[in-house]
């Protein structure tokens, strides 16, 4: 892949198809089943990573309609969080905030649809532990 971006993009991608559960009935026949394992980490999927859950898990809170993302990493030049994400049920993107190592802390908040009642899904992307994934019911 050309850079970070592109490699975030396809991050991102993998994660709502593993968060959604949506790989299509032409793929999954055409195609050897494909496993998520230690691409995308989770809570209980934290694979190589499982003394890193509580620092790089996103964590999740609504208040009304809106939504705070908080990854509790710290930020330094070396070690930080590059992104946050924030995915409706359906795969729609509510939005994403790019971080750089000199801002004090990774945390973004967004604003869901009006009425919107579903899951939500949370991905924190680390520059050193890869792509975090949570979610929550509203």
């Amino acid at each position: 892949m050309k850079d970070r971006r592109d490699f975030i993009k396809c991050g991102i991608l993998a994660g709502s198809a593993v968060a959604l559960g949506s790989v299509s009935n032409v793929m999954a026949s055409s195609a050897p089943a494909m496993t998520y394992t230690n691409i995308v980490y989770t809570k209980d999927n934290p694979g190589k990573f499982a003394k890193k859950v509580g620092s790089h898990l996103p964590s999740i809170t609504v208040d009304g309609s809106k939504v705070t993302v908080f990854t509790k990493h710290g930020m330094t030049e070396k070690h930080f969080i590059v992104r946050h994400t924030l995915v409706l049920e359906d795969g729609t993107v509510v939005g994403g905030k790019v971080f750089s190592p000199t801002d004090k802390e990774a945390k973004s908040s967004f604003d869901l649809p009006a009425g919107y009642k579903g899951k939500l899904y949370a991905t924190s992307f680390c520059n050193l532990h890869d792509f975090w994934l949570n979610e929550a019911t509203v």
